[in-house]
């Protein structure tokens, strides 16, 4: 479906854009154009962005125990 009309940026693209390691709202208006016209389908843009962007490992900013 689109999301972005008028810049033709559809759910697809937000969710490849995510998994590719967009982060912000900010940096997906860089990558694809959306939002960055009437604005309108920032908050649709936001909530997919949200739903598809990778997990973050919850263990993964602990520091590593070195063996004694």
């Amino acid at each position: 479906m689109f999301v972005c009309i008028c810049h033709g940026i559809t759910d697809t693209q937000i969710r490849e854009a995510a998994e590719n390691g967009c982060k912000s709202v900010s940096e997906l208006t860089m990558r694809t154009g959306a939002g960055s016209s009437c604005g309108t389908c920032m908050d649709m843009a936001s909530d997919l962005l949200a739903q598809h962007s990778p997990a973050k490992d919850a263990f993964a900013d602990l520091p590593v125990l070195q063996a004694a």
